[in-house]
């Protein structure tokens, strides 16, 4: 009883909760990728181990990934001299690659052909979220205004990008 509620601790107070049919599923093909890789002296691909063991290779794959420990953006990979290579240096920032820090300049470019009303009409619109009713609350204008103003906004800005 006692190595049971061990075992029991051991299994449930891990850093993330993972679930018993995923940690099962996982040890399945491990177990399973092990007595493939004996019997036949290769290591065997995850299409084969679902097929022997009847789950999807998705499910497999989930499971794999899921019972891995985690581990810290500030773990070291990397130390040469002073300076540490960390796991976060390695991961890549997909909002500012350098193909949209181009788009953003070209926009802001575009933008400066505008005139005052229209630049803050679609600054409004497209950066802050407004709609064109309550863009036309703020300016003081109709709404089919702020509808035209901001079509040829558009143009303009379009005309300079493709210029």
């Amino acid at each position: 009883m006692i190595i049971g509620e061990i075992r029991r601790y051991l299994r449930d107070n891990n850093s993330i909760r993972v679930s018993r049919s995923l940690k099962d599923t996982a040890y399945k093909a491990i177990y399973t990728k092990e007595a493939m890789t004996k019997k036949n002296l290769v290591e065997p691909t995850i299409a084969e181990i679902a097929t022997e063991i009847g789950i999807s290779k998705e499910d497999i794959v989930y499971a794999l990934d899921a019972i891995q420990n985690p581990m810290s953006l500030y773990e070291p990979i990397y130390t040469e001299g002073g300076d540490t290579l960390y796991v976060m240096d390695q991961i890549s920032d997909k909002k500012n690659k350098e193909e949209l820090w181009i788009e953003h300049i070209s926009l802001f470019e575009a933008m400066k052909k505008l005139n005052e009303r229209e630049y803050e009409i679609i600054s409004m619109r497209f950066f802050e979220g407004k709609t064109q009713i309550e863009v036309s609350e703020i300016i003081g204008i109709s709404q089919a205004q702020v509808s035209r103003l901001e079509k040829n906004a558009l143009k303009i800005m379009r005309s300079y990008l493709e210029g």
